[in-house]
C-alpha cells in the first residue's frame, strides 16, 4: 500500500512538472506572438497624406511640442537608389522638459527619442499613422520612465492625434 502510495505521489508530482512546463511554453509563446503587435499602435487618419502631415505639424506645436524633423522615406531611399511606392514620412516630435526628466534618471532611453509619428499609405490606399505604445512600453521601464512616457508623453499624443485618426 505504501509503494502504491509512493508511485501516485510520484505520478502526481510530474503531472504537475509537465503542466508547469506546458504551461510556460503556451505564455512564452503568447508573448512572442502578441509583444511586437501590442508595442506598436496603429490608427487610420481621416485626412489624406499631405493633409494628415500638415495637421500632425500644427497640432505638435499646439500642445507644446516641436516638431524636430519631418522624415520623407521615400525621398530618402530615392537618394541611394532604392524606389518605394507607397508614401512614407516621418515626424519626429519632442518636449524638452519630458526629454530632460527621462535622462536625468535614464539616459539609455535616448535611443527612443524624439518620439516619431510614423505616416503611411498602405497597400489598400488608407493613410494610417504608427507610434509605439507609449503606456506598455512605459510600464516595463517602470520608475520614472513610466511616469512620463506612460503619462504625460502618452497623454499629449493621444490630444495631438484627437482631431486626426478616426475613432
Amino acid at each position: 500500500m505504501a509503494k502504491v502510495k509512493s508511485q501516485d505521489r510520484r505520478s502526481w508530482m510530474v503531472a504537475g512538472m509537465i503542466g508547469i512546463m506546458v504551461g510556460a511554453l503556451l505564455c512564452g509563446s503568447a508573448i512572442v506572438v502578441a509583444m511586437p503587435r501590442m508595442m506598436i499602435v496603429t490608427q487610420e487618419s481621416r485626412l489624406d497624406f499631405e493633409e494628415t502631415v500638415a495637421a500632425l505639424e500644427r497640432a505638435i506645436p499646439a500642445r507644446g511640442w516641436v516638431v524636430s524633423t519631418v522624415m520623407d522615406m521615400n525621398q530618402s531611399m530615392a537618394k541611394h537608389g532604392v524606389e518605394f511606392g507607397p508614401r512614407v514620412k516621418l515626424v519626429k516630435l519632442c518636449k524638452a522638459e519630458y526629454a530632460k526628466s527621462v535622462l536625468t534618471t535614464d539616459r539609455h532611453v535616448s535611443t527612443l527619442m524624439p518620439c516619431t509619428i510614423a505616416v503611411w499609405e498602405s497597400d489598400d490606399g488608407r493613410v494610417l499613422l504608427s507610434k509605439m505604445n507609449m503606456p506598455l512600453m512605459a510600464r516595463m521601464f517602470g520608475g520614472n520612465i513610466a511616469k512620463v512616457m506612460g503619462g504625460s508623453v502618452a497623454r499629449d499624443e493621444h490630444a495631438i492625434l484627437s482631431d486626426i485618426v478616426r475613432n
